[in-house]
């Protein structure tokens, strides 16, 4: 049977947050457009990453806030968990809202073809659907947005049994009773919070000096000075030398500056990052450019090949959903003869979120000394907050670094309760070039966790009230 032929102006190979908000921003904008996802909708993060993740360590928190009722006045009995009922919960809020973006495809008259794309040629994608049945699409114009996949160290499978990625890590019903997580990026701590919390021995391997490489010294070390208090074990600056899989459990071999240490674990978590996800889609047959599994992409995010565009993690860091979505919505408002403002890189928020979270923007104080500032900077600690004493959650802080000649915001980092929903302020003070008075002198509501970002900005002006 001849493949059913159908028309678009644009085709979207992906349905996550870069793919399904490029397609919907494309109705909005008067195209005619399909979307091609092979599994569901919301891409890995909505349903293997970051929804399903957060909905486990929501459960951690709250096991967690239980635990410490006493301190409330609040005596509760024997306190148990079920494995298989925190992660229904989580599969129940990523079904949930892969449901919603199925409905805001229909809301926009935007069409879905559940199958496996290929490019056959500049315009042309074949869907091979699970009932074998195929449809050829024509497009002017095609958004590559597949998102990527779980890498692995050399010589290291990732079985789905002993060896796991973060999504057969978010599906255990029956927690093991040792984990060694290798890599402490931010998936790799949320891990090591969401499995400590319910009593599972976990040790984090990181082959950089500290926790969380990407984030401010200072704030990744309060998080690895929290962690060994919670018996969380961190090695930094070790190497995975071999990893062998045993009947019962594995081993893991590492080696440090001090030599090399042999550790025991149920299973072994591989959370060293991804890559994108460019293979078997059909771009060798186009000739489009593809870099260590990353797209190559202009400033307007297309290929070398005229027409085709591509999106998100396939086209390299930073590997985040936000900027999936940031970046779709800029090609599309180009494609569409707009003049939408370029991505602000320098600007991108990132968040980690165990307990105390963490949440930064902008340079941290390494970067911004080896850029040549002259730096001012400003510290509050949440245990002088009164919200954060009302409220019991007293660990972690705001740093700011500012700008010493003047005056601007360079970087915001936050460690604690709330860290990732209030880096959201510091992020628009920031792209608004916002200087320490500025900061400073807008009155936050008290008592309030943001209290700390003013009170920050008045310690790196020597006017700290409340420290």
């Amino acid at each position: 049977m001849a493949p059913k032929p159908e028309t678009f102006d644009l085709a979207v190979l992906g349905g996550g947050p870069g793919g399904y908000v490029a397609a919907i921003r494309a109705a909005q904008l008067g195209m005619n457009v399909c979307v091609i996802e092979k599994d569901r909708l919301g891409g890995l993060c909505l349903n293997w990453g970051c929804i399903p993740s957060k909905a486990l360590i929501r459960s951690a928190e709250v096991y967690r806030l239980i635990q410490e009722a006493d301190q409330f006045g609040i005596q509760v009995g024997k306190l148990e968990f079920d494995a298989k009922k925190i992660v229904k919960r989580s599969r129940n809020a990523a079904d949930k809202l892969s449901k919603g973006i199925a409905f805001l495809l229909r809301k926009n008259k935007v069409t879905h073809f559940s199958g496996t794309g290929v490019i056959k040629k500049q315009g042309q994608i074949e869907v091979s659907a699970a009932d074998k049945v195929e449809t050829l699409i024509s497009a002017k114009n095609i958004v590559v947005a597949t998102g990527g996949f779980t890498r692995s160290l050399p010589g290291i499978d990732i079985d789905g049994k002993k060896v796991i990625s973060s999504r057969e890590a978010l599906v255990l019903d029956k927690l093991p009773k040792s984990i060694v997580i290798i890599g402490g990026g931010a998936i790799g701590v949320e891990f090591a919070y969401f499995y400590n919390a319910f009593g599972v021995k976990c040790t984090i391997v990181e082959m950089m000096p500290h926790i969380l490489p990407v984030e401010d010294v200072e704030i990744a070390d309060i998080l690895q000075k929290n962690f060994k208090k919670n018996k969380i074990d961190v090695l930094t600056e070790h190497k995975v030398e071999s990893l062998k899989t045993l009947a019962k459990g594995v081993t893991v071999k590492v080696s440090g500056k001090d030599g090399s240490v042999e550790l025991k674990g149920d299973v072994a978590l591989m959370a060293v990052g991804f890559g994108g996800l460019a293979e078997g889609i059909g771009l060798e047959n186009v000739g489009v450019e593809v870099d260590r599994s990353f797209i190559k992409v202009d400033e307007s995010y297309q290929t070398n090949v005229p027409g085709i565009f591509a999106i998100g993690d396939v086209i390299g860091p930073p590997l985040l959903a936000h900027v999936a979505s940031a970046e779709a919505i800029f090609t599309i408002e180009k494609l569409a003869g707009q003049t939408p403002t370029p991505i602000d890189y320098s600007n991108i928020p990132g968040c980690t979120y165990c307990q105390p979270q963490v949440a930064s923007v902008g340079l941290t104080e390494k970067k911004a000394l080896e850029a040549g500032h002259e730096l001012k900077i400003g510290r509050f600690p949440f245990r002088a907050l009164g919200k954060s004493i009302a409220i019991g959650e007293t660990e972690g802080m705001v740093k700011l670094i500012f700008d010493a000649k003047y005056g601007e915001l360079l970087g915001a980092h936050i460690i604690g309760n709330e860290a990732t929903d209030m880096i959201a302020e510091l992020g628009i003070a920031k792209s608004l070039e916002t200087t320490y008075t500025e900061v400073l002198k807008t009155v936050h509501a008290h008592p309030t966790f943001s209290e700390a970002v003013m009170e920050a900005a008045a310690d790196a002006l020597g006017e700290a009230i409340h420290i």
